[in-house]
């Protein structure tokens, strides 16, 4: 196998959910071969400053990898300029990574799914992203393949290579250009319907999301995520404290229990249609009404 991806992983003031994250990825076949770097968040005010200090000294105490670098953030930079930062500053060094947030539980083969996508595509042009999450989607359940294409990167658990990642226009300079095109905004619907909405709220400053921008750049330049056709990971961030998820439903979804640890990509680009709408599906108005029903009903 080629040299293997670093782990990059965004840790904030969740203590729990960074330790069942970093207990999931200990378990992983590959970690005690591959490198893990922690970025931790610095606290949003003084009274939040415990929880992160309470995280802080849990992460001095991580072992279980080939190394661990921990690299704290005296003030709060918020979830995307951590992430812009922290991947920009490892991927640059190590040219592929495979990035984690503080709510995610991988399965064992997590970390073996991402190295061998991130080696089978690294010269595809046509592929932006790899991710290790999927959703839970009808036509995946009789599915023979380890993977499928989609229009949308999945920000749960993914990979990227240098030249990608340094590609994407992080201001989206073409914005004003981009709002006055009916047919490009339809186009961009098209992929889910919250797509335009959550691309006006970063512009306007009202949401703060690096993966926005990632999707609209792989919109732009035609390109896929790969998948896998069974969830190497589950978020376990829908948690009243979550910062961006609580309480929603309509993205859980199964974790791989197997003992696969090898998988099988092809070069070809083909997209399975029944998939697209499976997934499309899960981020339509009906699909969102749903899900806020039952979020209200749990209560």
């Amino acid at each position: 196998m080629n040299t293997l991806a670093p782990i990059v992983l965004f840790v904030y003031n969740r203590l729990n959910e960074t330790k069942k994250t970093i207990e999931a990825l200990q378990s992983n076949y590959l970690a005690s071969q591959s490198e893990l770097f922690i970025f931790s968040d610095g606290p949003k005010s003084v009274a939040g400053k415990t929880k992160i200090d309470d995280v802080r000294a849990y992460l001095s105490t991580v072992k279980g990898f080939k190394s661990v670098s921990v690299v704290e953030a005296t003030k709060n930079k918020g979830l995307a300029k951590s992430i812009i930062e922290g991947v920009t500053e490892i991927v640059n060094k190590h040219k592929k990574i495979i990035v984690v947030e503080d709510d995610l539980i991988t399965s064992r083969n997590f970390l073996d799914y991402m190295n061998q996508a991130l080696s089978f595509y690294e010269n595809s042009p046509e592929v932006i992203t790899i991710s290790g999450y999927t959703l839970s989607l009808p036509n995946l359940k009789n599915y023979e393949k380890d993977y499928y294409l989609g229009y949308r990167a999945s920000s749960w658990g993914w990979g990227i290579w240098k030249d990608k990642w340094n590609n994407v226009d992080w201001t989206v300079s073409n914005y004003s250009d981009f709002i006055t095109d009916k047919k490009k905004m339809n186009a961009f619907a098209a992929i889910g319907s919250d797509m335009p909405k959550m691309l006006r709220y970063q512009m306007e400053g009202k949401i703060d999301s690096w993966a926005i921008r990632l999707c609209y750049y792989q919109f732009e330049h035609q390109m896929f995520c790969v998948f896998p056709s069974v969830s190497k990971l589950k978020s376990i961030g829908f948690s009243k404290e979550a910062t961006h998820t609580s309480g929603s439903t309509r993205f859980d979804t199964v974790l791989d229990k197997g003992e696969q640890r090898v998988f099988e990509f092809d070069k070809e680009m083909s997209i399975n249609k029944k998939i697209i709408k499976d997934f499309r599906n899960k981020f339509s108005v009906k699909s969102r009404i749903i899900d806020k029903v039952k979020q209200l009903i749990n209560k």
